[in-house]
């Protein structure tokens, strides 16, 4: 089983000098995590990624700035693995949506921060997914 999602970033505000890039983070029950979900039979999980972005946050215009790089997830929860797709956007409102089948959004709360309080929210499987991202911001210059 593969899931496919997007780690969401934000440019600093150009309102805050010296601010960081921030990172889109939702959250259900205690856990949080970068927005995923299951790629559908025939669907190439990039393309998965950014449905599943705009479905469980409203955002319509991610770029995946490094194209297809990823970080793919050790199996977790019966063989589950989670692809992550680093994403630059410009837009900063989040919609939690109503989800049909669940009568109510899938995510309780998101949240907009920077690396370091993503790493303290985020559990070991995915912190490892937001360093990888932070690694390709790091070489984004080079």
């Amino acid at each position: 089983m593969l899931s496919a999602g997007g780690i969401p970033m934000a440019p600093p505000s150009s309102e805050a000098p010296g601010s960081r890039e921030r990172f889109l983070l939702l959250r259900a029950y205690r856990h949080w995590d970068f927005p995923k979900g299951m790629v559908e039979e025939g669907e190439e999980p990039p393309a998965a990624a950014l449905r599943e972005l705009t479905e469980e946050t409203g955002l319509s215009s991610v770029e995946l700035a490094w194209g297809h790089d990823y970080y793919q997830t050790e199996a977790y929860s019966r063989g589950k693995r989670a692809r992550y797709y680093l994403g630059r956007t410009e837009q900063h409102e989040v919609v939690l949506p109503v989800n049909e089948e669940l009568g109510r959004p899938e995510h309780d709360e998101f949240r907009w921060v920077s690396a370091q309080e993503a790493e303290a929210l985020l559990v070991p499987r995915v912190c490892a997914a937001l360093r990888w991202a932070l690694q390709k911001l790091a070489g984004r210059d080079a």
